[in-house]
């Protein structure tokens, strides 16, 4: 049965039971700051679990996309660990609980084939419960599982959370007898390997708190509702009902191995056992490259670039495991052009968007392997170099702080390390760089830790919001309105009943002209009257769903919760945000006409006259493109085109071509923004009437923020004007100065850069005369210090550090090679001093080093080798002293 009959057939079972189809969010679309992508299939019904939100149905079902990375290193060498998985799974919210949820995934497990269900072998499988979970254990009783195949286990395997604070509970999984060929008989607690786990039925009742570990944290009290939350793996269920050993030969995933395998000449199985842990190295590897490239595809068309951080940082490490396994098969070219477009192929069916954005998709993968293939032949390099070193000073061993730095600063994978250090007879210090690699993770994790808030306290802020309901937002329409003081909250989120002069509160109101912060743009500011009370507000959120708060000062009398009140906004900054976001919406839609629809924003911000957008693209703009996009932006203003916002569903939005953002969740209904049939685009947030309000539109500046994504910054309105302005003006000046035309400015001022290089090349030339010119003499001058020619001399005063080191070797050049001879030239700069010295190899045959005297006189600062070595950062007036130690050094050592 194919992976895609798998999914259509368990949507079609639960659609069947009352349950709401839910499509899959996209991978990075969550708010948890605890989590960098959606790990399972209960993610984004969270605020249903934890009662922030009312869901819209009491039963629903969804495949979800998921990534787990924590044992990316496991990847291959079993038969259940994969990055990319999809995870169906139904859910209740409040309605079924156990006796619901358990005949129902019994019922399609061992239904027939025929009648729709998956026609598994009722007497191979398996059941797991919590340890005193004596009411799951009697429902399975009852179901038809002798008491024999019903297991009790503890909080590590069958008590469910998400590994941070949030809704948890006992669960109880359903486990697939393969038979004594992969492994020992017993149950789950002897072999997993044999009896595969291929579906988790979570009974979510009570809310977790921190802990260290699976089995160690608090139980914070219990969730609103009893709810269900089950997860049965796609890829396990497939690969029983293919009847393949793993979870990398079902049908979506097998493709990518046979090529690989056919890429780099190996023979998928021909040296495994059937059993993951049997496997060949070169099967692990076949199967790390499949799983990785498939990964790799959905991270990308799901909106997520290749960077050094977060997500980006993600899809980095796995793109480069997957080149670098090819590397180790033997496949030397570039391997993604090869493999991606199969996975393509393997997905699309599934998932067909990712054959429309394949170009896209593919610029990113393509580019990133180029550059990691420059990273390997660098880190081959400095790798080479090292060696060279370690074997001149007769080590065995590269140390591990030169593998961490390969690791850490070229991205050089370890394994290539221990490769090439082995075929040039070395070992390398993996207890020294195991050590590093663990204080940096544990500065990461610490770091991470500081930065990490969980699932704080919002009981105040859902207080709030299930006394009233949600706050009403009524700025789309107005910009003051009387208002009701549902809520005050002083320190902490704490309710109080009022507040003083020079307090800081937070205020809700029943309904509010303010816009919370939210899409790119920045929240509204203003004044509420409340009573004989003033306020300012200086900033508006929304920490639940539906609520939002005013953070604001007391500025005069009392305010009390109850009161009523009068909510006015700063009309002039909200018109300035409201024309930024306007704008944004036309630099987004003009940036795709220019560039293609692979230009998509992936980062906004709408403030006041200005406006930042940043989208993805694999290379610069092109001045000559930006100037094409400005003018088609000011065009569409000069049209006078009537901006509308509406209501309506997701797929008629669709229809209609609306952009989407990556990495964004939507709801059923959605809110349209459209700028005449110019632009269509998702948006909440506030715009202008008619594209001729905005004025005028001017692009400052195009840059890179980070691989594969660029920042255009804009200014909109009077501060475009303004802008504007003060160049003509600029220019004016200029021309006045030049005696030219306006026009011919740009021409003069690059005439005038150009004298003023070649004066300063020819300025160079001179001082390098300057300072060259009394080599000879200097030579001719040498002390004789036991044998040992020693020059030890000042070079002019502000010499460049090139010349410095230039008269050095000069000077030595100039003496009898056959002489030892040691040259020590000092500099004064900026008001600091410098040291050279320079070694000819007579000297060196005596036992000098340049780099030994340098850090003699430095107090061990400084560097270089044996011929040539410099330092400094001390004073200037130590520039004799520095001199005397060098010459009072070669002396003794003479």
């Amino acid at each position: 049965m194919k992976t895609a009959e798998i999914k259509r057939r368990f949507l079609a079972h639960f659609e069947a039971n009352g349950h709401t189809i839910v499509p899959s969010a996209p991978l990075p679309a969550i708010e948890d700051p605890n989590l960098l992508f959606i790990n399972a299939g209960m993610v984004q019904f969270v605020p249903f679990f934890l009662g922030q939100q009312s869901p819209p149905y009491t039963r629903a079902a969804s495949v979800q996309k998921c990534i787990r990375t924590p044992d990316i290193d496991e990847v291959g060498k079993t038969s259940r660990h994969g990055t990319f998985f999809q995870m169906n799974g139904n859910f209740s919210f409040g309605d079924y609980f156990k006796d619901g949820a358990i005949p129902l995934a019994w019922e399609l497990s061992t239904k027939s084939v025929e009648e729709g269900g998956f026609g598994l072998d009722p007497e191979r499988i398996w059941a797991t419960v919590y340890l005193d979970d004596d009411e799951a254990y009697e429902i399975w009783r009852a179901t038809g599982v002798p008491p024999e195949r019903i297991v009790r286990r503890g909080k590590k395997d069958n008590f469910w959370s998400m590994g941070i604070p949030g809704p948890c509970g006992p669960c109880s999984e359903l486990y697939y007898d393969r038979g004594p060929a992969y492994g020992r008989e017993g149950g789950p607690e002897v072999d997993e390997d044999r009896y595969l786990e291929f579906w988790n039925l979570v009974f979510m009742q009570f809310e977790r708190g921190r802990g260290t570990d699976k089995e160690n944290f608090e139980i914070l009290g219990d969730l609103p509702a009893k709810n269900i939350d089950t997860g049965m793996g796609l890829e396990r269920m497939a690969s029983i009902l293919q009847g393949v050993d793993n979870l990398y030969e079902i049908d979506e995933v097998r493709p990518i191995l046979e090529r690989a395998a056919e890429l780099t000449g190996k023979r998928y199985g021909a040296r495994s056992g059937q059993v993951a842990a049997e496997s060949h190295p070169d099967d692990v590897r076949l199967r790390v490259v499949a799983d990785h490239v498939r990964t790799a595809l959905m991270l990308i068309g799901d909106g997520v670039t290749p960077a050094n951080e977060g997500r980006g940082y993600v899809l980095r490490r796995i793109m480069r495991r997957a080149i670098r396994a090819m590397r180790l098969l033997g496949w030397q070219g570039r391997a993604l052009p090869e493999l991606l477009p199969v996975a393509r192929d393997c997905m699309s069916p599934s998932y067909p968007e990712l054959e429309a954005d394949f170009d896209r998709i593919s610029q990113y993968a393509y580019a990133e392997e180029d550059a990691f293939l420059s990273t390997l032949r660098a880190g081959t390099t400095i790798l080479d170099t090292a060696i060279s070193d370690t074997k001149s000073a007769g080590g065995s061993t590269l140390p591990g702080d030169k593998a961490f730095q390969l690791h850490d600063t070229y991205g050089f994978p370890i394994d290539l390390t221990l490769e090439i250090a082995a075929e040039q007879g070395l070992q390398v210090d993996q207890d020294g760089f195991r050590r590093l690699m663990a204080d940096q993770r544990a500065r990461a994790k610490a770091d991470a830790q500081a930065r990490k808030t969980g699932h704080v306290d919002l009981s105040a802020y859902r207080s709030a919001l299930d006394l009233g309901g949600p706050v009403q937002f009524t700025g789309y329409s107005e910009v003051a309105r009387e208002s009701t003081v549902r809520a005050l909250l002083g320190a902490g989120g704490a309710p109080v009943a009022a507040a003083g002069e020079g307090e800081m509160i937070e205020l809700v109101l029943d309904a509010t002209p303010f816009y919370a912060e939210g899409g790119g743009q920045q929240p509204d500011v203003g004044r509420i009257t409340v009573g004989e009370g003033l306020v300012e507000v200086v900033d508006v959120q929304q920490p639940v769903p539906g609520l939002i708060v005013h953070k604001a000062r007391v500025i005069r009398g009392e305010v009390r919760a109850g009161e009523a009140g009068y909510a006015e906004i700063d009309v002039a900054r909200r018109r300035a945000i409201s024309r930024s976001h306007t704008a944004t919406h036309l630099v987004h839609q003009t940036m795709r006409n220019f560039l293609g629809e692979s230009a998509t924003q992936a980062g906004s911000l709408n403030a006041p006259g200005r406006l930042r957008f940043d989208f993805n693209t694999p290379g610069a703009v092109p001045a000559s493109v930006l100037t094409d996009v400005e003018q088609q932006i000011n065009e569409v203003l000069l049209g006078d085109l009537e901006v509308r916002a509406f209501i309506t569903s997701q797929e008629e939005a669709r229809r209609l071509g609306a952009m989407a953002l990556f990495g964004e969740k939507y709801g059923e209904q959605v809110r349209v923004v459209e700028v005449g049939d110019y632009a269509r685009e998702l948006c909440g947030g506030t715009h202008v009437a008619r594209s001729a309000q905005l004025g005028l539109v001017k692009i400052l500046s195009e840059s890179s923020i980070g691989s594969g994504v660029r920042r255009v910054e804009a200014l909109v309105g009077m501060d475009a004007f303004g802008f504007l302005a003060r160049e003509h003006l600029l220019v004016s000046r200029l021309a006045e100065l030049y005696r030219v035309p306006a026009e011919q400015v740009a021409d003069r001022v690059e005439q005038t850069i150009t004298q003023l290089r070649d004066a300063e090349k020819e300025l160079e030339k001179l001082r390098a005369q300057l300072v060259l010119g009394g080599a000879g003499a200097l030579a001719a001058q040498a002390k004789e210090l036991r044998g040992v020619a020693f020059v030890g001399t000042e070079a002019p005063e502000g010499a460049a550090g090139n010349d410095v080191r230039t008269l050095a070797q000069e000077i030595r050049g100039k003496i009898d090679p056959a002489r030892p001879a040691v040259v020590a030239v000092a500099a004064r700069s900026g008001g600091k001093a410098s040291l050279v010295v320079a070694v000819n190899a007579a000297a060196k045959g005596r036992g000098f080093a340049a780099a030994d005297l340098v850090k003699g006189a430095l107090s061990g600062r400084g560097g270089g080798n044996a011929d040539l070595a410099q330092g400094g950062g001390v004073p200037a007036s130590e520039a004799a002293n520095l001199l005397a130690a060098v010459e009072k050094a070669v002396a003794e050592a003479a």
